[in-house]
């Protein structure tokens, strides 16, 4: 429910403070209602240089009055728990924390940049082999850069495909298709996700979309016990 005062008419505290106490924001496209203590709570980021000057009207607003951040409407989400309280919290198997340090990077958050932070050992570098890992050792490196799945798998055309991910395209599955035909069958040599997110960065693609789901493969014959499959979906594009 939108407020009974658009966010660009709400008028300042009685202390001079020309920002109303409750800020709406639209980062990205995803509409945020939080108070105006949390957006200054850390002196010296992006946020609280937004949200400490004088001048209201040289911020950006969008078509309703609000605050308007050309950033990532997803991940700001962690952004904004970070400013109310300083600490980090992750759902588990977050595929994204290499753009959430980029974001922290872009809000001018340096603790929360190094909570983010890679802690790479001998084990989880980029030229270790994932075979060779034990998926239970793997599932306990929660500040790894890269989390390892069983297997990416490219769907577009071929040629994209090929101009984003070069010689790290397996091609084993789909050779000699066609440049401009669409293939599902494509799959990467690594298994680290956040490198194909970089990977589709670099060339200009960002994330529109995506969605999980997990089915019944088959159910055992002499037991009730059932194998379980599933798998995440992203959507790239690029204007």
């Amino acid at each position: 429910m939108a407020l009974a005062d658009p966010a660009g008419c709400a008028k300042g505290s009685e202390d001079g403070n020309p920002f109303p106490d409750i800020i709406e924001l639209n980062v990205g496209g995803q509409v945020y209602i939080t108070r105006h203590p949390t957006l200054v709570s850390v002196p010296g980021s992006l946020l609280w240089e937004m949200f400490t000057q004088k001048n209201v009207r040289s911020l950006a607003r969008d078509s309703k009055g609000r605050f308007f951040v050309d950033r990532d409407g997803f991940l700001f989400r962690y952004i904004l728990d970070y400013m109310r309280d300083q600490q980090l919290v992750l759902p588990e198997h977050f595929p994204e924390r290499g753009r959430l340090q980029r974001e922290a990077e872009y809000f001018m958050l340096p603790e929360l940049v190094k909570l983010l932070a890679p802690k790479l050992s001998e084990q989880n570098s980029l030229g270790d082999d994932p075979c060779q890992s034990d998926p239970e050792e793997l599932d306990s490196q929660t500040d790894a850069k890269f989390r390892r799945v069983a297997r990416i798998m490219v769907c577009g055309k071929t040629s994209l495909a090929k101009e984003v991910f070069g010689d790290t395209l397996n091609e084993s599955r789909d050779p000699d298709r066609p440049p401009e035909r669409y293939t599902s069958r494509y799959y990467l040599k690594f298994t680290f996700l956040e490198q194909a997110f970089d990977k589709l960065a670099d060339a200009g693609f960002h994330m529109v979309a995506c969605n999980s789901t997990g089915t019944c493969a088959f159910a055992h014959e002499q037991t009730d016990d059932r194998i379980w499959t599933s798998y995440t979906e992203y959507v790239f594009y690029r204007e």
